[in-house]
């Protein structure tokens, strides 16, 4: 399958370097170097899930309010 992937400059002439160096095609290695990324143990991210965020006291019930009263102004008729 053909695709196209914008890789930095800098990390795009590292690899065909390193490719060349070993006596392999860039796609070669690029391919060998994603098998090799997708066979390693997976590293859960550190910033998910996301922890809900923590509200003042009072704070869920005053957002509850305000939705229920802009809810409240909104004709039945136009949700049709």
């Amino acid at each position: 399958m053909k695709t196209t992937v914008e890789i930095p400059d800098r990390l795009f002439r590292e690899a065909k370097t390193a490719a060349a160096s070993r006596g392999l095609s860039l796609k070669m290695f690029l391919t060998e170097a994603l098998q090799e990324k997708l066979a390693g143990p997976r590293r859960p991210r550190a910033d998910w899930p996301v922890p809900p965020p923590q509200l003042a006291k009072g704070e869920m019930q005053r957002i509850q309010e305000a939705l229920d009263g802009e809810f409240s102004r909104v004709d039945p008729k136009d949700w049709k």
